[in-house]
């Protein structure tokens, strides 16, 4: 017999469901259920898979609902494993779809992409990243075949605004923007005491801005229609101080559990990206190109064991870096270099 949905009971109207990502080490995102006056509301929606859904509904049952009473959904990100799902929830039960504008326009992009846009966009980025031939190989291939799969995520109805007291009868949850993970990504604070009673102001609803062990992913935001210089790295950080300054009694994530101390999360996740600020420029000691600068970075796993679209991730996570680095003014493309190299200053 298969085992039941995994439900957890938060206390004070708020319940979790282990939605599982599919082949991806992560596991599962934990989809949020907030009660209100008008009926439950999702803080994100898991991963748009048949096996997914069936365990999302199967949560819900379980927590005494179903997904035809759902009366709206928060979305933190755009990413897959958190808005995959909204679509078939909205399907369902007529539910509003909430997400910050910027991330928004990220959907909207994708929507509106034109068949081999993303793989073009994709091979340039790698190619001026100094990433060899080997890597680029399979999209070059995408390029002229135009194959790839287009993603469709549903268009939110409802924009979520930085500091607004949400419209969630009986509750008091507001919206705080934590750009970094993505440009438009929200946390969202329960100003509400904590049903155990523990020191602090509310609860939050961290999305993947703060996870209890791991660093979320900080790329270079995606837009091949915008030549903006941001600094995602940047956004990251300040968005952490923000989050700590809130003073939260509990944190419930949508990765790995709930947790407590969030203040003392927030110092060692700034710590470690100081300390890594600071390995790379002891590499960046000779020019390096952002694709030789990952390979040098110390990642969960040697270079060699990590496997191809995960490469991708890891050179974008570094130009992040280097994105800051060169904003901070240490570290500065060498002039003339093809592909762009960068040195310490």
């Amino acid at each position: 017999m298969p085992p039941g949905p995994q439900v957890y009971d938060h206390g004070g109207g708020v319940s979790g469901i282990a939605v599982t990502i599919p082949d991806n080490p992560l596991g599962h995102t934990l989809v949020h259920v907030v009660d209100t006056d008008r009926g439950p509301v999702l803080v994100d929606t898991g991963w748009d898979d048949p096996g997914s859904w069936t365990e999302l509904r199967d949560g819900l049952t379980a927590l005494g609902t179903s997904v035809r009473d759902i009366h709206g959904v928060l979305v933190t990100h755009h990413h897959p494993d958190h808005h995959g799902l909204s679509g078939r929830v909205r399907e369902a039960s007529g539910a509003w779809i909430a997400m910050h504008a910027a991330d928004i326009a990220v959907v909207r992009r994708t929507r509106e992409a034109e068949p081999g846009a993303w793989p073009d966009y994709l091979l340039a980025k790698l190619t001026a990243s100094g990433a060899p031939d080997q890597h680029t190989a399979p999209l070059r291939a995408a390029t002229r075949t135009r194959d790839l799969p287009l993603p469709r995520p549903v268009l939110p109805d409802r924009e979520i605004a930085p500091g607004e007291l949400l419209d969630l009868p009986g509750r008091r949850l507001r919206a705080v923007w934590t750009p970094g993970h993505t440009p438009g990504h929200v946390c969202l604070h329960l100003e509400e005491e904590h049903p155990a009673r523990l020191p602090g102001r509310g609860r939050l609803f961290s999305g993947d801005h703060l996870l209890p062990g791991i660093s979320p992913h900080i790329g270079l935001y995606e837009d091949p229609e915008d030549d903006a210089v941001t600094d995602p790295l940047g956004d990251y950080l300040d968005s952490l101080e923000r989050i700590a300054r809130l003073g939260v009694a509990e944190v419930l994530p949508a990765h790995q559990h709930a947790f407590t101390g969030a203040a003392g999360r927030v110092a060692e996740l700034l710590a470690h990206h100081e300390e890594r600020l600071t390995g790379l420029l002891g590499l960046l000691a000779t020019p390096l190109t952002p694709w030789q600068l990952a390979e040098r970075i110390e990642w969960n796993r040697p270079w060699a064991r990590i496997p191809h679209g995960s490469r991708t991730i890891a050179v974008s996570e570094a130009e992040a870096h280097l994105r800051r680095l060169v904003k901070l003014g240490r570290a500065e493309p060498v002039p003339g270099s093809d592909p762009v190299t960068y040195v310490a200053v």
